[in-house]
């Protein structure tokens, strides 16, 4: 049994929080370039190089890519040979974030209740995820998720009948309706299956993938390349501005799922596309 001490899980979900809002991952800085490299619409090219200015901005001077600095999504894979040591895991969790944000100047965004509407003062609770894997580990993802994106995210009872065209349908119509306003380019993640939960915490799951792979499974791969075809012709474009530019990924994750049923769940991630993790 490994023992793992409530305070370095404090320690580095608080460094995790800064640094993801202070830099952009290597996977989404690539992405945003070669969608330059190709973008033909001029508007459109120079906003794309101006997200690109903003990310070396925030590096360097150590400032937030965007104001809104998010709620907080923890991704746990808990090993089952790990014991906690003085200390609950979810509290050491959300000092963390309450640590991070304050040290990091960001921005509190969370209200304590969604009727009252009395903001927390320290970006608190996290919404956190645990699955419990073999081993003596703890891998810790930290995503900060902004609500202009988070508010275009949508589910989907389908059902078997519907199948891929009513799968294909629904990510579409999304895509569509969230138009600008939700940040474009976007990184669509897809959930597929299980329950209505389920298919929601697959598609933010989906999110964590690096961009530019698709799904081992090659049929999931085959409709990731269609979905992102079929988005980007929708030339609704960097911000709304058009051009083949909508979305730089589409990640599809499934689960099996009852006989009767195809949950479909998807989620939106705006440019600021923002995850860090550490294995302790």
């Amino acid at each position: 049994m490994r023992k793992i001490f409530a305070k370095d899980i404090t320690s580095v979900v608080a460094a995790l929080c800064i640094k993801s809002n202070y830099e952009m991952r290597s996977d989404l800085q690539k992405a945003l370039k070669n969608a330059f490299n190709s973008e033909k619409n001029k508007l459109s090219k120079e906003i794309l190089s101006k997200l690109l200015e903003n990310e070396q901005i925030a590096y360097n001077e150590k400032i937030p890519m965007c104001q809104d600095t998010g709620m907080v999504i923890v991704f746990l894979e808990l090993g089952q040979d790990v014991h906690i040591c003085n200390g609950n895991l979810y509290d050491a969790i959300n000092d963390g974030v309450r640590k991070g944000y304050k040290n990091g100047y960001l921005r509190k965004s969370v209200v304590s209740d969604p009727i009252l509407r009395k903001n927390t003062n320290d970006n608190t609770p996290a919404v956190i995820y645990t699955e419990i894997v073999p081993g003596n580990k703890l891998k810790i993802t930290v995503m900060p998720k902004g609500f202009g994106s988070e508010n275009k995210s949508s589910v989907k009872m389908l059902i078997p009948s519907d199948g891929v065209e009513g799968i294909e349908k629904f990510v579409l119509e999304t895509v569509r309706n969230a138009g600008p306003d939700s940040c474009p380019p976007y990184v669509v993640g897809v959930g597929i299956g299980g329950t209505m939960e389920k298919a929601g915490f697959l598609s933010k799951k989906a999110l964590l993938r690096k961009l530019g792979g698709f799904n081992k499974l090659s049929h999931i791969a085959k409709l990731e390349k269609k979905l992102l075809k079929e988005i980007n012709k929708l030339k609704i474009g960097v911000q709304g501005f058009g051009g083949k530019i909508t979305a730089l990924a589409v990640n599809v994750e499934v689960y099996p799922t009852h006989i009767a049923g195809l949950p479909v769940a998807v989620t939106l991630s705006c440019h600021a596309f923002r995850h860090e993790e550490i294995i302790i």
